[in-house]
């Protein structure tokens, strides 16, 4: 099987994992989409877990790329955590899905241990970045981390709330009041 079928159904898993999370992902389904056999994910995801594990590997790793653009870019601080919250809308913006990892956590108690710790280091990997930013305003490091993670938690739960009604808005509105009320202020 070549890397562009293994791409083509990481990217088929991604979307579906969006969708309807870790227990939505079937190996059937997928090949159906991707236009191939069951059978042939197989070779590059030998079990379910290894296929959750690699889409959320994949799926964080994406974001560190995202981040990475927004330092590279020169923004400042501020302007780089208005436009955080943006990475979170697109799920929203691509069907009403939500960030693969967020639907992931929320099935946790049920992951395979490899899925866990990719998920979890979504999580860090987020949570390490917001941190950063706040240290380079000069918070202290313990109120840095405590600020990343309350926002890191409120932009999820602003997109959780959002899709399950189905509505975009609600979302910009919820990071709109985060703003009024400080939360997302450096």
């Amino acid at each position: 099987m070549s890397t562009n079928a293994k791409e083509a159904i990481l990217a088929a898993a991604r979307q579906t994992a969006q969708a309807h999370g870790y227990g939505g992902l079937n190996y059937r389904d997928l090949a159906t989409e991707v236009g191939i056999k069951a059978a042939s994910i197989h070779y590059h995801f030998p079990a379910k877990a290894d296929l959750g594990a690699a889409v959320a590997r994949r799926y964080w790793e994406d974001i560190v790329d995202d981040l990475a653009s927004l330092d590279e870019a020169g923004i400042k601080p501020a302007g780089a955590l208005e436009r955080y919250s943006h990475l979170f809308r697109r799920s929203l913006e691509n069907g009403n899905r939500m960030c693969l990892c967020s639907f992931m956590a929320a099935e946790y108690d049920d992951l395979p241990d490899i899925v866990k710790v990719e998920v979890q280091t979504f999580a860090d990997v987020n949570i390490a970045w917001l941190s950063d930013l706040f240290a380079q305003e000069g918070l202290v490091r313990d109120d840095a981390v405590s600020k990343a993670t309350a926002i890191f938690a409120a932009v999820s739960g602003a997109q959780l709330l959002a899709r399950s009604r189905n509505d975009i808005a609600l979302f910009d509105q919820m990071i709109d009041t985060y703003r009024k009320s400080g939360l997302l202020d450096l």
